[in-house]
């Protein structure tokens, strides 16, 4: 990235943002709960079948999920567990994007000045932060969302009535923080890759003339696409890992209790395809989700303005 290149802002340009603007944490809370929403809404059908895919006990496809997930428990099982990340990915969402721009103003304070162009690496350690801070709000909300996705019974044969009652369950076991291991890796790991490719995405289009609030949808689209499945193609392995963890007993864990010991387990169950399990629908969904999340983001904030 040229050093001459205008520094991209992801939440916020400083001319059009001043730092004095107080009311700027709150738009990036709504620009961040739109661009979550549009992220669950769009992508739950891909990730419900993805979690059924990594859990499964035996070779299966993602068809043959598909198809006995419409057969036995009808369409509206590709939304189970969907109020709880609902309501916390919207609250995540804002984590990642809120802090990451917090990074990159202290970077721009501490020695790149408030108008250079931060170096890539700045701009991965800005997402590595954000991720790393998020772990501990998204890893209970995956762990209960999960179990609600995994679960095959419903009314009296449920073993968790909805979000709440998992919540007090997974409480009553001191296990809601299970996961939270292989969660501060993928994220961490993953948003540094995710927020890297989108900055320099969009600080492209900056050098080449284009200002940022009149950058087209279909290519902020594009750019969050691509974000997303850059971010993916890096965690994947460590995403199987968290989903077995966090679907193993609570009581007698038969995959172990940390990431080395779940790893060998699949490793010895089914070699190297056992950390791929899912991976059609997951890289099928990134695409989709994190275009609606990024472009949700921005319209939210020009709106905003």
């Amino acid at each position: 990235m040229s050093e001459e290149a205008q520094a991209p802002q992801l939440i916020d340009d400083l001319e059009l943002h001043p730092k004095q603007d107080k009311a700027r944490v709150v738009k990036d809370i709504l620009a961040g709960t739109a661009g979550g929403i549009a992220q669950v809404l769009v992508g739950q059908p891909f990730d419900t079948t993805k979690v059924r895919l990594q859990t499964s006990p035996n070779s299966t496809t993602a068809t043959e999920v598909i198809r006995n997930l419409l057969k036995n428990e009808g369409i509206l099982a590709f939304y189970k567990g969907t109020l709880t990340p609902l309501v916390g990915i919207g609250a995540c969402v804002s984590i990642q994007f809120g802090v990451n721009e917090a990074m990159k103003r202290f970077f721009h304070s501490n020695g790149s000045g408030p108008s250079s162009t931060l170096t890539l690496p700045q701009y991965y350690i800005c997402g590595l932060v954000s991720g790393l801070t998020n772990s501990f709000l998204a890893s209970p909300i995956e762990h209960v969302r999960i179990r609600l996705q995994t679960q095959t019974g419903s009314g009296a044969n449920a073993e968790f009535r909805g979000p709440l009652d998992c919540i007090r369950k997974l409480r009553s076991h001191n296990k809601l923080m299970r996961g939270l291991s292989p969660t501060l890796l993928r994220e961490g790991h993953g948003c540094g890759t995710y927020f890297l490719v989108y900055e320099a995405l969009i600080a492209h289009e900056i050098k080449s003339g284009v200002m940022r609030t009149e950058i087209p949808a279909w290519k902020l689209c594009s750019f969050g696409a691509l974000s997303g499945t850059a971010l993916w193609l890096m965690v994947y392995p460590l995403d199987v890992v968290k989903s077995v963890i966090q679907t193993d007993s609570l009581t007698n864990p038969k995959s172990g209790n940390s990431i080395v010991q779940v790893a060998k387990t699949l490793y010895v169950k089914g070699g190297l395809a056992s950390f791929f399990k899912g991976f059609g629908p997951t890289m099928l969904r990134a695409a989709p989700a994190n275009a609606a999340t990024f472009a949700s983001f921005e319209f939210a904030m020009r709106l905003l303005q």
